[in-house]
């Protein structure tokens, strides 16, 4: 137990624990004040802050995370990773710290379990790895033996509750030129690294939708958070501890085709969905957006090419290119600087034609602006046609 619960006997908080699930298994509800009446009725003598303290890890542990409760109520913390039993580690402004709190197996064990068991998933020795949601949105990641050696590992990445502006992540110019290009519904991709702030400039761009426009979100976890009236939002779903019921990103992209949606945004692509995706973004919904794990705008744009030959329809090399240059318009590089801050690195314009048979791109801004206009013409505007002149 950590020592900044304050309770002096880790054996006196399990031995209250043990009376809590015995009382809520004969039918009793958890509520702190039964919670209380057995830990006085488990140490007479103890009162006051001791008591308080005692409460407060017994409920936490019968109802919520345990010792990770204190670091999911802290706004600053944006992930919390347990790394087997030991210290938990941390993630603050973008700098990992070391905390104080000490888990130990079962505690972890307890926690996932927590996690994972109202959503109908596992994690066992036949089921070691499983991906799931907090109710508030948060990711969590957990590995359980063998896989893990050294004991199960839980890491939890926080939802961002509160949007960043477009402006906190790059220069005034450049802000004016993104806002630009989804106004006038230019296809956007967002690359960068695990952490970069893919998900948060995602939501910064969808910012500038125009808000009578039906907008359709695909996601693994939900975590867009869209200012618009008309915003339809989807999650996959992962298959349930007996295998069965998986509902893929790529099976939702389709079926968002059939909702009629203005605009498609895909929080991820990482695998054939790169299809759907790129065909959506060319037959009628111009101005959509997704994320890409890369390291430039370039490899961006071979990441898709990838994820396409990847997948279950055999096409040429030469007809995905024709297809990335055809749907994406511009693509933007995050990245996360040594102190933890998120900046846009570069925003790119993607060259209509091939070069040589490969997809070019056109540097339109740096980290320190703009350094040249766009060449592309507008995407078509819904009721007419593009207007064919470039869109800044």
């Amino acid at each position: 137990m950590s020592p900044e619960h304050g309770v002096p006997h880790d054996d006196l908080a399990g031995a209250v624990h043990a009376a809590v699930l015995a009382d809520a298994r004969e039918g009793s509800p958890v509520r702190r004040d039964r919670v209380a009446d057995l830990a006085r009725a488990a140490s007479p003598l103890l009162g006051g802050r001791a008591l308080d303290a005692l409460v407060e890890v017994v409920t936490s542990r019968t109802t919520g995370l345990g010792g990770l409760d204190p670091f999911l109520a802290d706004p600053s913390v944006s992930e919390v990773m347990v790394n087997g039993p030991g210290p938990v580690w941390v993630e603050r402004r973008g700098r990992l710290e070391r905390t104080s709190t000490v888990l130990d197996t079962d505690a972890i064990e307890h926690a996932i379990e927590r996690i994972v068991r109202p959503l109908g998933l596992r994690a066992d020795r036949s089921s070691p790895i499983v991906d799931a949601r907090l109710p508030d949105g948060s990711r969590v990641n957990a590995v359980v033996p063998p896989l893990a050696v050294d004991g199960p590992c839980l890491t939890i990445r926080r939802f961002g509750a509160a949007a960043v502006p477009l402006g906190a992540l790059c220069r005034p110019d450049v802000a004016t030129l993104l806002v630009d290009a989804v106004r006038q519904r230019m296809n956007v991709l967002v690359a960068g690294g695990t952490g970069a702030g893919k998900t948060t400039l995602l939501n910064a761009l969808a910012a500038a939708i125009p808000d009578g426009e039906r907008v359709v979100t695909v996601e693994d976890a939900a975590e867009l958070r869209l200012p618009g009236h008309h915003v339809v939002r989807l999650e996959s779903r992962p298959a349930n501890a007996e295998g069965v019921g998986a509902v893929s990103i790529r099976a939702l992209v389709r079926n968002a085709l059939r909702m009629r949606p203005d605009r498609i945004l895909v929080g991820e692509v990482r695998g054939p969905e790169a299809l759907d995706m790129l065909q959506a973004m060319n037959t009628g919904h111009e101005g959509s957006l997704s994320t890409c794990h890369a390291n430039s705008p370039a490899d961006a744009l071979r990441r898709l090419e990838t994820m396409v030959l990847a997948g279950d329809v055999a096409l040429p090399l030469q007809a995905v290119r024709d297809q990335v240059v055809a749907s994406i318009d511009v693509v933007v590089q995050v990245a996360r600087a040594t102190g933890g801050t998120r900046r846009i690195t570069a925003v790119c314009e993607v060259g209509a034609a091939l070069d040589r048979g490969r997809p070019t791109v056109h540097v339109l801004a740096d980290a320190d602006g703009v350094v040249a206009p766009p060449l592309r013409p507008a995407r078509s505007r819904p009721g007419g046609a593009g207007e064919g002149r470039s869109w800044s």
